[in-house]
């Protein structure tokens, strides 16, 4: 797992600039938990670059879709059309089938066509004309999306965004990091230079060695916590679903995995927390004239919410 993590690091971070190396960790933490990733960020920090880099190292099919305002549902999932040939209706797969699927500026589709990918996320199988296909493992879906230009846009409904694992926030590399941008892009493409090394046999192992990583009914009792403070705290209009209780207990497996440990630490939780649940809360109209957000409504929770002590190691049987 560790020279995984290392190779990852590496290899990403020799093309994307980004302004926190925990970036690409939490890329591999929802690889690893089975997960969906937003990235949400202004226009030309990276958000496309990464996605495309990290999908390259994984070594699996790939596809990207553009959305805009006149995709269609059917432009996503595929359909039915009828051969002339054999007098029959044959079905044309979409690009969502596939194993990382890149849905870039996901929120300049309409409604309806973002809708197309709820079953997809959730389930991995595509229903069509009463026939439901699945799709191949292990599924990815890495949206993008720009939070600051919204004319021509339909913002994601809230039961889109709960079925994202996470949502993360690049932002601006520093001077040195954008100085290195210049230097590396002024050649050739990084990109092209990067090689896979992962395959879905090893994906799926890592899972395994993941989903086996300890989770003591105290750190438990400390996530259920965390996730039940949003539903009470003043300025929270809508807080997180049981979706996110578990989103969260799963990635802080994943987060102790990659940190090495066999256990999970509340501070495993405090990592992910953010972004794991940042996206999935509803300000009140108060929050929001005082600039308070979904994440940093977390980081206030995470903040007051007491930390067990001791019996991380300890198995509960």
């Amino acid at each position: 797992m560790s020279q995984v993590r290392a190779r990852l690091h590496r290899t990403v971070e020799g093309v994307v600039v980004l302004a926190e190396e925990r970036k690409v960790d939490l890329m591999v933490a929802a690889m690893l938990c089975s997960g969906h990733v937003l990235l949400n960020d202004v226009p030309g920090v990276g958000k496309t670059l990464l996605a495309k880099t990290f999908a390259r190292c994984l070594g699996l099919d790939f596809a990207r879709i553009q959305f805009t305002p006149d995709l269609l549902p059917s432009d996503v999932t595929g359909l039915n059309f009828y051969n002339q040939k054999t007098s029959e209706f044959d079905f044309r797969p979409g690009p969502v089938f596939t194993h990382v699927l890149l849905a870039d500026e996901i929120n300049r589709a309409t409604p309806r066509t973002q809708a197309s990918l709820l079953e997809c996320m959730q389930e991995e199988t595509v229903s069509i004309d009463g026939v439901t296909r699945s799709l191949p493992g292990p599924f990815m879906v890495i949206a993008t999306q720009n939070p600051v230009e919204m004319e021509g846009t339909f913002p994601l409904p809230e039961a889109q965004l709960d079925r994202f694992l996470m949502c993360i926030d690049l932002g601006y590399p520093a001077k040195e990091g954008e100085g290195e941008i210049i230097r590396r892009f002024l050649g050739a493409d990084p990109l092209l230079e990067v090689e896979p090394f992962l395959d879905k046999n090893r994906i799926y192992s890592m899972r395994k060695t993941v989903s086996a990583v300890h989770f003591s009914q105290s750190v438990i009792d400390y996530t259920l916590d965390v996730v039940r403070r949003t539903r009470t705290l003043k300025g929270i209009r809508l807080g997180a679903s049981p979706r996110g209780t578990l989103y969260l207990a799963r990635c802080a497996q994943a987060w102790a995995a990659l940190q090495g440990r066999p256990f999970v630490l509340p501070d495993d939780v405090k990592a992910v927390a953010v972004p794991v649940l940042g996206h999935r809360l509803l300000p009140d109209v108060e929050s929001a004239l005082h600039a308070l957000d979904g994440p940093q409504l977390i980081a206030d929770i995470v903040a007051e919410v007491p930390v067990p002590v001791g019996g991380f190691e300890e198995s509960d049987t």
